[in-house]
């Protein structure tokens, strides 16, 4: 293993603070997968069971979470470095919600669950970082939720756009029809036409077919 690697790994949020004896002490038990996957390449599928941690070490990956009903779907991008999907491991639903595609080339390397229960989370400040994630996610969660939605169209469409977020920054992707979406912020398709225009002359978003691209999702907030 190259200094490379090894001082990306320690940039990782679970590695982040760990002493370097005890990272030598996981790297001495715990076997590292390391992977290359090319632009366009799948990482994960949704359905797929979540055994294992996933980190991005370089490159940048695409979520797409698909809604139950099939009718619409959000993607997200995201940089290294990056850890896939952690409140899956473990929980109700332990299969991945969404999938992940590369879309430039990315280096990834693994963790099994089975390393993950057994070994990793013996050390305080692995156990600690993984917790904070956990639950710094559940919280954006819910403070996304909870927030106002407001009155206007436009305030609905951001609305129902952020509540389908992991992260309420950067370029998003929405596929979706029109007529769909008017059904969901309760409004007519017209109407609900006429507010993404609006929005897209102030630079908010892009309209294409079927989808609406957010350049920068901080500008909907």
């Amino acid at each position: 293993m190259t200094t490379t690697i090894f001082d990306t790994l320690l940039q990782l949020p679970l590695f982040q603070g760990l002493a370097m004896d005890d990272f030598t002490s996981i790297l001495g038990k715990v076997k590292l997968h390391f992977a290359k996957q090319k632009a366009g390449e799948i990482l994960a599928r949704e359905g797929m069971p979540c055994d294992k941690l996933i980190f991005i070490l370089s490159g940048s990956v695409a979520m797409t979470t698909t809604s139950i009903d099939r009718r619409y779907s959000v993607t997200e991008y995201f940089d290294a470095p990056h850890l896939i999907e952690s409140q899956s491991l473990l929980g109700l639903y332990t299969t991945y919600p969404a999938k992940y595609t590369a879309t430039t080339p990315v280096n990834s390397v693994s963790i099994d669950k089975t390393a993950v229960l057994n070994n990793m989370l013996k050390y305080d400040i692995f156990r600690l970082n993984y917790l904070n994630i956990v639950s710094s996610q559940l919280q954006l969660l819910s403070k996304s939720v909870w927030s106002p939605m407001g009155d206007d169209v436009e305030a609905r469409i951001c609305y129902f756009i952020r509540t389908h977020l992991k992260r309420p920054q950067g370029p998003k992707s929405l596929k979706i029809k029109m007529e769909d979406l008017a059904a969901i912020v309760n409004d007519t398709r017209n109407g609900v036409s006429k507010a993404l225009n609006s929005m897209q002359d102030k630079g908010l978003l892009e309209l294409h077919r079927g989808e609406i691209v957010i350049p920068a999702m901080e500008k909907l907030l």
